[in-house]
């Protein structure tokens, strides 16, 4: 029997039901996210200094130490398929001053994690709800806007963190950039990294001393790309 033209709409109905709710999951707060390749593509063609760059690539020497492309992490599961950090144009040029400076010191840094798809944001949330620690869903993170970098510094010689107040993604308040009560080398190397990354253009975030915003991030779009995704536009 041949489907009546009522059965066909609702069949076409249930389609478009289905990808409301996959896309309402996925944007739960209606935020304006560039979740395309198509969108990113046009953002870059107006604005060439909107680009996500592979900061390995384009910062030789940089170290990367992704905890969401592994187990060890908050999470306990990987977040990433790949351990790659991906920065915009002006946010990568700032890092390599920075890595260059800090090479005639004999250090360098090591990246924990850096541009940072919505979708994850959304998985951090539902699993600590602190705005303190992880960023809300309903604004989004900078690290969304590929303009914060979570981060330390290393010896050159034998690759080894330099010590800090806590481990990444310590969830206390000993993780805090000002908190004083820890040893006085632990503090002049926080405070060392603070120093250098604001003069060329990061602040610390208040609750975390290893995460650094980026002047000027407001002026960013919201992504949500996997770094797959973003390896199919040609920058």
């Amino acid at each position: 029997m041949r489907p009546t033209r009522t059965t066909f709409l609702i069949f076409l109905l249930l389609i478009a039901a289905s990808l409301y709710a996959q896309e309402s999951k996925k944007n739960p707060y209606k935020l304006k996210l560039v979740s395309s390749t198509g969108a990113y593509t046009q953002v870059i063609q107006k604005d060439s200094l909107k680009r996500l760059l592979d900061i390995s690539k384009s910062v030789p020497g940089i170290v990367l130490d992704i905890r969401y492309a592994t187990n060890n992490n908050f999470t306990h599961k990987k977040v990433y398929t790949s351990a790659r950090a991906f920065a915009r144009l002006k946010v990568v040029r700032a890092l390599a001053a920075v890595e260059s400076e800090l090479a005639t010191q004999g250090l360098g840094l090591k990246i924990f994690d850096a541009y940072r798809p919505y979708a994850a944001t959304l998985l951090f949330w539902d699993i600590i709800h602190d705005s303190a620690y992880v960023a809300s869903p309903v604004t989004g993170s900078r690290h969304n806007r590929g303009c914060a970098i979570d981060l330390t510094l290393i010896d050159l010689k034998t690759g080894k963190e330099l010590q800090m107040p806590t481990s990444f993604d310590d969830f206390t308040v000993k993780a805090g950039a000002s908190y004083d009560l820890v040893p006085q080398e632990v503090k002049e190397n926080r405070q060392m990294l603070i120093d250098i990354m604001s003069k060329y253009g990061f602040s610390v975030y208040p609750s975390e001393w290893w995460h650094f915003d980026f002047k000027g991030w407001k002026d960013y779009e919201l992504m949500d790309l996997s770094f797959e995704e973003l390896d199919k536009v040609r920058n």
